[in-house]
């Protein structure tokens, strides 16, 4: 019989290379959980990592709006300067909103086609004919809307040309610059609310300091796309037909179209004071006035308007484009500038009918009730005496 060592060097020589093998194999494979370790090891940490952002942050908001969304830093000593909270991330915003950031998510996550809207949207008249639509934000956006507007628009001076939605100015301040003109200029802004997009709105924020995240929430919070509701699959859901703007009926909307139209404003009364012009804006409505009138002097000012207001992304409704000379009525915002500020005595005559007819037969319901409170207020604005007196007979009719 043989033993191992019987073995010819050829055998030997072989099982060597089967140990080598096995041994090699196997610290390959040592190696392999090693590398699986790592990697879950990485994987764990990675998972951490992103559950920790995620219970600040927001990295995503929706297809098309979340380009700028995962940058966190927001410029704190510009906001500081200008009296703005400072917010670098969502939680910091949900905070100051007094949300938690589940909801926060929840009233800013973009869809195109969504099963529910925040905003209740419905059409009211237009004066001159047609309709508007208003977009009513439901109880919980509204509340989050109004504390934006407290906190991050509020502190914002706006431009003294700017007479709509700011605190002691009304349409009457609106009227009064422009008291006895030779010449009255009135343009209106097609779809004024409507020209301020999302993009525009962010790249605001974004402007006054605030980080991506914070700024591109904001924006959503703030703006809305026009939807119809139609049914897909036997089930009712609301489809985006335009991209997000400011919606009329959000209480920021109004902060928010002064604050965006500051640049217009400077820009329209820069020209108006060099050229001899006075110039007021209520909302979408630019009035300006002067006291006589130079040669060219409406076509110029009438090139330059449209030319500034495209530059800035809006257009003129060249419809209602009005220029009144003296020796015409000459009214701005409903008020008659010609003498003394004052309201037309077509109106007035109409109203005081309308007084004596509900002191003797009261009001027809509620709605004219409060329509009729309405201008007679408005009415003591403009002339304080007459309109206290028909608002004390207003007010004893049926008591």
């Amino acid at each position: 019989m043989t033993g191992p060592s019987d073995n010819p060097p050829s055998v030997r020589g072989l099982e060597a290379e089967q140990r080598e093998a096995a041994r090699r194999k196997e610290a390959r494979e040592e190696e392999l959980r090693a590398a699986r370790l790592l990697r879950a090891e990485a994987k764990r940490a990675h998972q951490a990592a992103l559950r920790q952002r995620l219970s600040r942050e927001v990295l995503y908001a929706g297809e098309g709006v979340s380009a700028t969304v995962a940058q966190p830093t927001s410029d704190a000593e510009r906001l500081r300067a200008a009296g703005l909270p400072v917010a670098h991330t969502a939680l910091d915003l949900a905070h100051l909103l007094d949300l938690d950031l589940p909801a926060l998510r929840w009233l800013t996550y973009h869809r195109e086609v969504a099963r529910s809207t925040h905003y209740r949207q419905y059409q009211v008249p237009k004066r001159r004919g047609g309709t508007r639509t208003i977009s009513a934000p439901r109880p919980r956006l509204k509340a989050a809307q109004r504390a934006v507007r407290e906190r991050f628009l509020a502190p914002l001076g706006v431009s003294p040309h700017a007479q709509a939605f700011v605190p002691g100015r009304s349409t009457l301040t609106n009227a009064r610059p422009h008291l006895r003109p030779a010449v009255l200029v009135k343009l209106d802004v097609v779809d004024f609310f409507g020209s301020f997009d999302f993009p525009r709105v962010r790249g605001w924020f974004r402007a006054r300091g605030y980080s991506g995240m914070v700024s591109t929430l904001l924006a959503l919070l703030t703006t809305e796309p026009p939807r119809v509701e139609v049914s897909l699959d036997e089930q009712r859901v609301y489809v985006a037909t335009g991209p997000r703007v400011l919606p009329q009926g959000a209480p920021t909307s109004p902060d928010l179209t002064n604050l965006l139209a500051l640049r217009l404003d400077r820009r329209l009364a820069g020209y108006a004071q060099k050229h001899g012009w006075t110039y007021t804006r209520y909302a979408d409505d630019l009035t300006f006035s002067r006291d006589d009138e130079p040669g060219g002097a409406v076509s110029r000012l009438l090139g330059t308007a449209r030319a500034i207001l495209e530059s800035e992304g809006l257009r003129l409704n060249r419809a209602k484009q009005s220029v009144t000379r003296r020796g015409r009525q000459q009214r701005v915002t409903g008020i008659v500038v010609n003498e003394v500020a004052g309201i037309p005595r077509k109106e007035l005559r109409r109203f005081r009918a309308a007084v004596h007819k509900v002191t003797h037969d009261g009001f027809a319901d509620e709605r004219e009730r409060q329509r009729m409170l309405g201008f007679a207020s408005y009415v003591r604005m403009v002339k304080p005496a007459l309109g206290e007196a028909w608002l004390e007979a207003l007010r004893g009719v049926g008591s």
